[in-house]
């Protein structure tokens, strides 16, 4: 369950990244939101399966889908945001 979670957050952390760097030549509302929803796919996803591994109570595994399902979304943002692009000035 560590290694998922370490595995999902390092490869998210990237595309946090990405998302981030992108913003200086993409502006909107798209990658923005593609921003936060991948902090809170990391937060949830990653967080919840770090706090089970270390004994959290298993009720807290139903907030992983929803961290999953942030995931999902941050990527489609951020693929809406590139194809619908307007550089900035």
């Amino acid at each position: 369950m560590w290694q998922t979670a370490a595995q999902y957050h390092a490869w998210h952390a990237l595309g946090l990244v990405l998302v981030g760097l992108s913003g200086f030549h993409i502006e909107g509302s798209w990658i923005r939101a593609a921003g936060w929803l991948l902090l809170a796919g990391i937060v949830l996803f990653s967080g919840s399966l770090y706090a089970l591994a270390l004994g959290a109570p298993r009720a807290l595994g139903m907030v992983t889908p929803v961290g999953g399902l942030a995931f999902i979304l941050g990527w489609i943002a951020f693929a809406i945001g590139v194809i619908c692009a307007r550089t900035p000035g």
